[in-house]
């Protein structure tokens, strides 16, 4: 039984990809009192209710994680919060900077301070794989972000709030996602646009992502960065897998971006262990002024442990991918 059954679950971001998908495992598999959906757009609550078929157990809340009146207003009566609200896109980010900040860093912060004040028991924040030795601008937000989150357990040390943070690398199907953008060229006879052939990333399907968001609020104390243990991908494997034998094209490498993603850097694999199984990677707090007590049952990873796309133990084929996306389809 997980820990989330039953309660009232708020979910900032909540008309987003991962959103509406960790709201529909939520409704089918944990029986909520409540979700409540905490997002700045009207269209897409409008979208989302049609989703969900109004379901009495649905809460719709206007309102942006800058706001953090509105905030505390929202999590009255809340168990436990899912902060999935963020500015996302690497070339956006880098053209605006102070935007990026205000949601991604001073959000998280409002989030941390009105769990705190609304008596919230957990809360759950989503993190990136461009947090980890960050290079442009959404990856230094997000790692502050995560550092809020963390050491957010500080303040709510004297509280029962706690704070733990979940990172993992590109979603299939979620918005932005390159895909359908590369079937209708491939459609078309076109060339697919590869950033760099060399290129790897880490992939994740939608359902591994909630699942993970749902162990961690079962596993967590507070102050855990929980790092799922998935396979890496070369991105001419995953445009094959797409649109198989089709053209492409190397484009260059854009403003922010890596050759090769990061989960764990070397100076965090110092704090890694792995649990349940080893489907995951919990980098486990630096300072405990709040009671945080070491895992017994994480088992050391080796001297020196990276966890980089390209230096993966874990890989998948074309025919992996193909696979992947069939069933996430």
């Amino acid at each position: 039984m997980s820990l989330l059954e039953g309660s009232n679950i708020l979910v900032t971001g909540g008309t987003g990809s991962f959103g509406k998908a960790f709201i529909a495992h939520a409704l089918a598999h944990l029986d909520p009192q409540r979700v409540i959906v905490y997002s700045r757009d009207e269209l897409k609550q409008f979208e989302a209710r049609q989703l969900f078929g109004d379901d009495p157990r649905m809460r719709w809340f206007l309102g942006d994680v800058r706001d953090r009146q509105r905030l505390l207003r929202a999590m009255h009566g809340v168990d436990h919060v899912v902060h999935a609200a963020a500015l996302k896109q690497v070339d956006t980010g880098e053209y605006n900077p102070f935007e990026f900040i205000k949601t991604n860093v001073t959000g998280s912060q409002n989030v941390v301070e009105a769990a705190i004040d609304a008596g919230v028991k957990r809360v759950v924040a989503l993190s990136t794989d461009k947090a980890s030795s960050p290079i442009n601008l959404y990856g230094a937000t997000k790692l502050t972000a995560d550092k809020i989150f963390v050491l957010g357990n500080s303040y709510a040390a004297a509280y029962p709030t706690r704070f733990a943070v979940v990172r993992y690398g590109n979603v299939t199907g979620s918005r932005g996602s390159i895909i359908p953008k590369w079937r209708a060229m491939a459609a078309r006879g076109e060339s697919l646009p590869i950033t760099d052939l060399r290129c790897t990333r880490f992939l994740i399907t939608l359902p591994e992502a909630v699942q993970m968001v749902v162990d961690t609020f079962d596993l967590m104390q507070g102050g855990e960065l929980v790092v799922p243990h998935i396979p890496s991908h070369r991105v001419v494997d995953l445009a094959q897998a797409v649109a198989p034998g089709a053209a492409m094209h190397d484009i260059g490498l854009r403003p922010g971006e890596k050759l090769h993603e990061e989960m764990i850097s070397v100076e965090e694999g110092r704090r890694a262990v792995m649990v349940m199984d080893g489907r995951y990677y919990v980098l486990e707090p630096e300072t405990d002024g709040w009671g945080y007590r070491r895992r017994a049952d994480g088992v050391p990873v080796p001297e020196g442990f990276h966890c980089a796309s390209d230096k993966n133990d874990l890989w998948y084929s074309v025919d992996d991918i193909a696979a992947v996306l069939k069933a996430d389809a």
